[in-house]
This record gives C-alpha cells, sequence and structure tokens, in this order.
C-alpha cells in the first residue's frame, strides 16, 4: 500500500478530509489495495470552493504570459514524470501500457494548447448606432469551475477541463471518481502545485456521492459545473445547474456506430473497428458500440473482424503486449454480461465468446443482431459489440440514427466524398470516415448531440466555455437624451 496518497488537496495544502469515512483505493485487476483516504465532506467542500474564489481574484490579474508559462511547465512535468503515471494508470485503472501512454499524450496535447488561451483571450472594439459611442466587448474568466471527472480516462479526461479552466484564469476544484482518485486527481495537485500555480487556486476533494450529495455542484461559488460521466447522472447535474443558473458542460454517454458500406475497404474497416472497439476494454464514450455493414460485405468483413479480436492479447495490464485488461470492477462484468444473454435471447449469436477471468473479459462478438436489442441500446462500455448487417445505405443511415445519443461514428467508404456524405447525414458531434470514433484533438470541437451531452471542449470552443463575455461601451461625446 501506498501511504502517499492519503491526504486531500485544499487550500494549498495537503491535509485530511472531514469524513469519518475511509475510502480503499484497489488495482482491479488483482484487487490489491493502492492506498486508503480519509474522505472529505460538505465542510472540506465548503473550503475547497471558497479557497479557488480568493486564489482565483489573483490568478486573473496574473500576467498573461506568465499563467502561459505555468501551464507549460506543468506539461513538461507531466513529460517528465510520464512513467510514473503510466504505472498509477496501470495499478489503479486497469489501462494496458499502450492505452495509458496515448492517454498522458492526449494529456499533454490539450496542456500545450490551453497555453496558448491566455493569450488568445481577445477582446473586440465595436462600432455603435449611438453617436460618439464605442462597444468594447471582453472575454473574462468566469470565476471558478467545478469539475467531476471519470474513471475511465481518468487523466486525460480531468485534465480537458482542469488546463483550460486554470488558463483561462479560472479557480477550480476536482472531484475525481474515487475509483481513481490518483490518476483522475491527486496527482494533478502535486503537478500544477510543482508547476507554481497560486497556493488555493486548484483543490482537490476525494469524496463519495453518497455522503456529500449535490453539495458540490449546488454550492454557490462555482459558476460552470463540468462533468464527464453517464448520461442518467448528467441530466441530475443539468437540472441542478438549470435550477441554481450555473453554466454546465456536459460530456455524457455514446452509443456509437460504425457503418461499413459495400464499397469499404474490409481489411480497412476490420482493423479499424478492432481498434475503435476494444482500445482501454471498450471503456470509452467513443468506443464502437455498435457496426452496422451492408450485407454485400457483411461476411467478409465479420470474419476479418473476428479474426483480429481474437488475436487480441487479453488479461494482466502489467504485461507489455495485453490490449484488453479487466473492466474498472466487476460489476461492469456482471452489467455486461446481462445485456449479452438478453441479446442471445432475443436471436443473437456469438460469432466470438470471450472468457472471464475475474474482472477481465476477453474480446466478444455478436452477430445476428438487430438495433432493437440490448447490445445495440444500451451502452456497452466494454469488450463487447455487436455487428448488424443491413440491405441498403439508407437502411444503415437509418439504424445509426435510431438512438438517444449522438456522440462519435464513423463511415467506411470506397471514396472519401461518399463517406462524408454519408457522415453528414448521421446525427452526432463527431464523426470520422474511413476511420474509427475514438478521436480526440486539442484543437477540434469536441462533444456530442442529443442525450450525448451539451457544450464542446478543445480549441477556440474551450476558450468559450471557460469564459465569460462583458460588453463595455464608452460614450466619448455628451449624448443627447430625448428627455
Amino acid at each position: 500500500m501506498n501511504k502517499k496518497w492519503n491526504k486531500q488537496f485544499i487550500g494549498g495544502e495537503w491535509r485530511e478530509g472531514n469524513s469519518e469515512r475511509v475510502y480503499v483505493d484497489q488495482n482491479p485487476y488483482n484487487e490489491e489495495t493502492i492506498a486508503e483516504i480519509r474522505l472529505a465532506n460538505e465542510k472540506d467542500i465548503d473550503e475547497a470552493y471558497k479557497a479557488a474564489k480568493d486564489a482565483q481574484e489573483e490568478w486573473a490579474q496574473v500576467n498573461a504570459y506568465q499563467r502561459q508559462a505555468i501551464i507549460e511547465k506543468a506539461a513538461q512535468i507531466v513529460e517528465r514524470r510520464r512513467e510514473e503515471i503510466v504505472q498509477i494508470l496501470v495499478e489503479e485503472n486497469g489501462a494496458s501500457h499502450t492505452k495509458a501512454n496515448i492517454e498522458i499524450s492526449g494529456a499533454i496535447g490539450i496542456m500545450k494548447e490551453s497555453a496558448t488561451f491566455p493569450l488568445r483571450m481577445h477582446g473586440q472594439i465595436m462600432p455603435s448606432i449611438i453617436p460618439g459611442k464605442e462597444n468594447r466587448v471582453y472575454h473574462n474568466p468566469a470565476g471558478v469551475v467545478g469539475i467531476i471527472s471519470p474513471f475511465n480516462f481518468p487523466f486525460h479526461l480531468t485534465m480537458r477541463s482542469l488546463a483550460p479552466a486554470l488558463a483561462t484564469g479560472n479557480g477550480a476544484v476536482l472531484k475525481p471518481d474515487l475509483q481513481t482518485m490518483i490518476s483522475g486527481g491527486l496527482i494533478l495537485g502535486e503537478i500544477f502545485e510543482e508547476a507554481g500555480i497560486p497556493k488555493g487556486l486548484l483543490n482537490i476533494t476525494v469524496c463519495s456521492s453518497s455522503e456529500i450529495k449535490d453539495a458540490f455542484v449546488e454550492h454557490p461559488i462555482p459558476q460552470i459545473i463540468s462533468f464527464t460521466g453517464s448520461t442518467q447522472v448528467g441530466r441530475h447535474i443539468g437540472e441542478l445547474c438549470g435550477r441554481n443558473l450555473k453554466r454546465v458542460a456536459l460530456e455524457l454517454g455514446g452509443n456509437n456506430v460504425m457503418l461499413v458500406l459495400k464499397d469499404a475497404d474490409v481489411q480497412r474497416a476490420a482493423a479499424s473497428a478492432a481498434f475503435g472497439k476494444f482500445l482501454n476494454s471498450g471503456q470509452i464514450c467513443m468506443s464502437l458500440n455498435r457496426i452496422v455493414v451492408e450485407r454485400p460485405v457483411y461476411e467478409s468483413f465479420l470474419k476479418a473482424f473476428v479474426d483480429r479480436a481474437s488475436k487480441i492479447k487479453y488479461g494482466d495490464p502489467r504485461n507489455d503486449d495485453v490490449v484488453v485488461g479487466p473492466l474498472i470492477n466487476h460489476k461492469q462484468i456482471e452489467r455486461i454480461q446481462k445485456l449479452i444473454d438478453q441479446s442471445i435471447e432475443q436471436g443473437a449469436e456469438y460469432a466470438l465468446k470471450g472468457e472471464v477471468k475475474g474482472n477481465v473479459l476477453a474480446p466478444t462478438i455478436l452477430t445476428k443482431v438487430t438495433n432493437d436489442m440490448p447490445i445495440a441500446q444500451e451502452e456497452i462500455f466494454g469488450p463487447a459489440v455487436g455487428v448488424i448487417v443491413v440491405d441498403s445505405e439508407e437502411e444503415a443511415i437509418r439504424v445509426a440514427n435510431d438512438s438517444d445519443y449522438g456522440l462519435s461514428g464513423a463511415v467506411h467508404a470506397g471514396t472519401t466524398e461518399h463517406g462524408v456524405e454519408v457522415a453528414k447525414q448521421i446525427i452526432t458531434g463527431m464523426i470520422h470516415v474511413n476511420d474509427q470514433g475514438v478521436n480526440d484533438e486539442p484543437i477540434v470541437a469536441f462533444g456530442g448531440e442529443k442525450a450525448s451531452g451539451l457544450g464542446r471542449y478543445g480549441g477556440e470552443w474551450a476558450i468559450h466555455e471557460f469564459t465569460t463575455t462583458k460588453w463595455i461601451s464608452v460614450q466619448t461625446d455628451p449624448r443627447e437624451y430625448p428627455f
């Protein structure tokens, strides 16, 4: 057990939480104890938000070049500590070495892009309909951002909110998922503390939602709540923010589809499907949930896909060649197996049946799937997938859109333009031609439609998410009023 990670980071100090509860952080593969921590409670959350507010007032006055330098230094620290963070992700998250390195590289990309934000918060001077008046529009920090982050890509997805929030001049209070309290929380406190942010600007509160209830979201200080997680919880947070007139950024679930059209390169599509489904054991909001294939290439695609999936190594993520490691806990195995069993009862069949070893589920593929089956309608969030055959491109588009979600997706077609024309007809925030659904670049808008969320992360869109707009008019000449 590592005794290092047993303190909250509040007000610039590492200290114990005030809850009576102690959380035991476990390795999802072998269930060994990694660390124990006394949890934070509502008192700690209140202190964290107050500390962030006080520090933010100082931070907002810091020269833009200084803010940029601190964010850049933090990115350098992450790169220097890469191997350490990889090991934490392997042990705490069950990540493979490949996934962990992808995650860290993605986070560094976000940090480098965010480091440009202090110099991109441009104002505007605009004309006025009033004689002798000038209009000025400013982009200012919103104040304090509350960040609730998930377990699946804890380091990357926390950084996706944290780096732009800090770079645009805000304070932050972070509530990581308990299961990844280190990789999605405490280690980020160390990184930004070393980089030189003001004391109290960033606070990490490791707490249980069952204990604090809605206190993290409803606290009066945060002006923005950034949440990444399930649609069910996201809807509740959105309701709370609406009631309390807070801005909210929600990156929620997905039922992402890949279309394999009859003119597609089948081998290329199968390679895309294997990566887009089984990276991080399918525990990615953008993972492929459904693969819809036109009948003329259905058999050849299924054969190629099963062949690739059957060769994927699974098991202990400490082994460099393992791709599919453990799911975050055994409840996820039980949930996915129930979806599989229900779908088989309705007529689906195994094309590849993956064995279960502890919290590891080997790659699993179902065939003879219809879009109304549980395996196609529910977000799987694991290494299982259904393949659906259709008789036309029109049917493929209709099936793709027959979902409450709209996060990511992919289209494989014989020509780029054919793929783009089909992609335009899919109701989703992101979609990729002749690729798979797991794509995230720091300069591009990231977000979904329908039940997949609100708002956009990445590049200039992140600047707008984490800033507020203020209009100041200046009357230079005396103005004549009608009375």
